[in-house]
């Protein structure tokens, strides 16, 4: 992403972090191109182990034209998918963590590569977009389903 998107996607995650400003600048300045920033604001972060994240944002890009950002790890062994505030504290899952009130995450620099070892394999828009914690679900379920009949096979 580069112009004005990621612009607007520095400034809709900047806006979290209680000197928006010297987030901007540790993003501009840190040869990782990553900041710490503080979930349950405007967004929670729902972590899943890689083996199931990736069969799941497969299946959440067809069910949504564009689903809400999403955050790996280096080797992809977690993903953190971006919902509402208030989902981690609310959610059940075996093997899900949750990123909200209280938490912080590493959030790399939407408009260049992180080197970090966090990377965007969805982007955010900047205009809020997350993804719907129904939605994922649905997509979890039927991506362990999925994963459970290979395992069969």
């Amino acid at each position: 992403m580069t112009g004005s998107g990621a612009k607007t996607a520095v400034e809709w995650l900047a806006s979290v972090a209680r000197d928006p400003d010297a987030c901007r600048w540790e993003w501009e300045r840190n040869p990782l191109g990553v900041a710490l920033l503080p979930a349950g604001r405007r967004w929670d972060v729902l972590i899943l182990p890689g083996e199931l994240g990736c069969p799941t944002l497969d299946i959440l890009a067809r069910l949504v034209d564009r689903p809400g950002p999403v955050l790996a790890d280096f080797g992809d062994s977690r993903m953190g998918f971006f919902v509402p505030p208030g989902t981690a504290a609310r959610w059940v899952g075996t093997g899900v963590r949750g990123a909200g009130h209280g938490t912080w995450i590493v959030v790399p620099h939407p408009g260049r590569a992180s080197g970090g070892g966090v990377r965007w394999l969805v982007l955010p828009d900047g205009s809020g977009t997350l993804t719907d914690p129904a939605l994922l679900e649905l997509a979890m379920h039927e991506a362990a389903a999925s994963l459970a009949r290979q395992g069969d096979g």
